[in-house]
């Protein structure tokens, strides 16, 4: 049972190495490329920083400071919300949804290397990875 909860701690871990390694050409971490990948998802709709942080695959990232480097590399804009004069909306810019299509051309060769495991084991091991997190939560 420990060596599971090492393994998938260790493969999670090694898992992220290689999204970094991917990302470091292109001047992102993998939090700020989760954040441009949620806001293209909203196909030019705007989001606020909360509804971004709901969204993040890491929880314990900060949205509002990804945003602001984001902000700063010309890739999101903010606009202050009309509705609640506290929460900022958050656009992708073309910028930011070209980078994010020129990293997608690599992203493809890493899926393709990982489905070399087979359709069925990748599914059989969805099926774990979702039968651990409920039995632990």
């Amino acid at each position: 049972t420990s060596k599971s909860v090492v393994n998938i701690i260790f493969t999670g871990n090694w898992m992220m190495q290689q999204m970094h390694d991917l990302l470091k050409p292109f001047g992102l971490t993998p939090q700020q490329y989760n954040v441009l990948r949620i806001l293209r998802g909203q196909q030019n709709n705007p989001m606020t920083v909360l509804a971004i942080t709901e969204r993040m695959l890491d929880k314990m990232s900060n949205a509002s400071r990804l945003v602001d480097k984001l902000f700063a590399k010309k890739l999101v804009s903010r606009i202050q919300c009309e509705k609640d004069r506290r929460a900022v909306d958050v656009y992708i810019l073309p910028a930011g949804s070209a980078l994010i299509n020129q990293i997608e051309v690599h992203l493809d060769e890493f899926r393709k290397q990982i489905s070399q495991l087979g359709e069925e084991n990748l599914k059989q091991l969805n099926e774990l990875l979702d039968q651990f997190r409920a039995s632990i939560s």
